[in-house]
């Protein structure tokens, strides 16, 4: 292995030679012009309007947000506490346990059953978790932070936060789900996610038909969702970065950067979810402390500037100045859309990786799912929101821009991590090469965990052979080197359009069996109380 990459990393530098003097050739122009049309396709129908300029989707999420978050009680203040301590471990002892309604096993099984999917499943609460979070924790921190906050202004920040927080309640319901429907295959292997629970769950409800229709639906849409946003948009922004460090201004440059991440992804999904479990558990806490580190640095830097970062974040929430928002309702959109395509909450995507969690109860994975919105959005998106905004209190660039979500920052066009390049470059020396590192770390992190909710719809349409498999895994890679020479604009177009896509049929099976979810958390409250005693 060592030897095979050092042989790849011989390779990269006179690829990029060969990419700098490819000129005439305009590949990754004829790649872009190849893939705009279908990007424009996919947006168009997924985002239609309905009042006022709002997309349904995005009104959809918040108000089952909000639902969800009045149903059961506030879980995202009431229960933070616990979805730590469940991590922590501290439960686990409750495992030991068979207590709580027959009625409530997995599938309809007898009680025991649950204890025996517990020993079947694949990896611990801390590893579902990393996994999960390194699907969310992605250039949406980075770039599409950047996006909202060039198009929005600093009123998007609010409205992301909002929608973080709402989020939360969402990503509650879905991952509990996900455990409680998952399928366990001969081999031991976990499967599970949204196209498992709207099939068996609306089945048990007596909507058989409706619950296969809209399986289907989400597995073709997640396959699509780990193209885009899982995939595409993840390698965009790593070549967007690289291409600056390294200086590159052909226009082949980034389908050779393409075509070397495709290498190294490749390299890691082979493993599956164990192996991308172990890698994740790693990796993601060391790219998140070290990213977070790096903005608390500059944050405490300015301490003199927060107040006034916070007074425009939360005034221009309700007044916004920024060019073309126009409205309240237009920054509030721009803020909800960039924090749900980041945080994935009601897209149903992270139950995937939550299923397969040792445990036999599954209300314990929704309360560990919870927290991702709260690392993601809460925290990692309002830091980097934060570093922005500080960045540009001396007018650096224009909130609004053209609309297009590019910005002039001495006379230099910028968009996505390109202007949280120039933010950090502002205040940390070298800052350029550590961002370069944290963007492609978040874009390698979020591609091996979409990898795998990709496959397991794909299995779930095409079934569980190793030759299907290898179909899906080189369709994905191929997908690395679109997003690598397309532009920004086109794929965040589609990857948003393929995100969203999955939350109708996901809400679906969400409002169909949040009563399940219900009577799952009771049960696991009682194993808690029953393991004290």
């Amino acid at each position: 292995m060592k030897r095979f990459l050092l042989s790849i990393l011989a390779l990269i530098i006179p690829l990029l030679t060969f990419a700098q003097e490819t000129t005439d050739k305009g590949l990754d122009q004829k790649i872009d012009e190849a893939f705009k049309p279908i990007s424009d396709f996919f947006s168009n129908v997924i985002f239609f309007e309905v009042y006022n300029g709002a997309p349904f989707v995005i009104i959809l999420l918040v108000l089952s947000a909000l639902f969800f978050t009045v149903y059961f009680g506030f879980p995202n203040i009431r229960y933070f506490g616990k979805a730590i301590n469940v991590v922590r471990g501290k439960y686990d002892d409750v495992e030991e346990h068979s207590l709580g309604d027959p009625d409530a096993a997995v599938d309809g099984d007898i009680p025991d059953t649950i204890r025996d999917e517990s020993k079947e499943g694949e990896v611990s609460h801390f590893q579902a978790l990393a996994t999960a979070v390194s699907g969310t924790v992605g250039n949406g921190n980075i770039a599409g932070v950047a996006l909202a906050i060039a198009l929005g202004g600093p009123g998007a920040t609010f409205w992301m936060i909002v929608c973080g927080l709402l989020g939360m309640s969402t990503k509650f319901v879905e991952c509990t789900l996900g455990v409680q429907y998952r399928d366990v295959g001969e081999d031991g292997t976990i499967y599970g996610g949204p196209m498992y629970y709207l099939s068996k769950g609306l089945k048990e409800k007596g909507f058989g038909v409706l619950g296969k229709i809209t399986a289907v639906l989400f597995a073709i849409f997640c396959i699509g969702g780990s193209f885009g946003g899982g995939n595409a948009a993840q390698s965009n922004q790593a070549t967007i970065v690289l291409k600056e460090l390294m200086g590159l201004e052909s226009t082949g440059a980034g389908t050779v950067i393409g075509i070397i991440l495709a290498i190294l992804v490749g390299i890691i999904i082979i493993g599956g979810i164990k192996r991308i479990a172990s890698v994740t558990e790693k990796v993601v806490p060391f790219m998140a402390v070290l990213y977070i580190i790096a903005c608390l640095y500059i944050i405490l830097s300015n301490f003199s500037f927060i107040d006034d970062a916070i007074g425009l974040i939360i005034s221009e929430a309700f007044n916004p100045k920024a060019f073309g928002v126009g409205s309240i309702i237009g920054v509030l959109l721009i803020g909800f859309k960039r924090a749900a395509f980041s945080n994935e909450a009601g897209a149903g995507s992270a139950s995937i990786a939550h299923s397969a969690v040792k445990t036999k109860y599954s209300a314990s994975e929704g309360l560990v799912a919870l927290l991702e919105p709260f690392i993601d959005t809460v925290v990692i998106c309002t830091m980097t929101a934060l570093v922005i905004i500080i960045f540009n209190s001396g007018g650096a660039f224009t909130y609004g821009g053209d609309g297009s979500g590019a910005v002039l920052i001495d006379g230099v066009s910028y968009e996505g991590a390109g202007i949280t390049a120039q933010a950090f470059g502002k205040f940390i020396p070298y800052s350029n090469i550590f961002l370069t590192i944290a963007v492609v770390l978040f874009a390698v992190s979020t591609m091996i965990s979409w990898s795998y909710y990709g496959l397991q719809s794909w299995k779930f349409l095409f079934g569980r052979g190793k030759k299907a498999d290898l179909v899906y895994k080189l369709l994905f890679l191929s997908f690395v080197v679109i997003g690598a020479a397309a532009s920004m604009g086109s794929i965040w177009a589609f990857s948003d359009a393929m995100i969203f896509a999955m939350v109708f049929p996901n809400m679906v099976g969400l409002f169909f069996l949040f009563p399940v979810v219900k009577k799952q958390l009771g049960r696991y409250f009682d194993a808690i109380r029953a393991s004290k005693n």
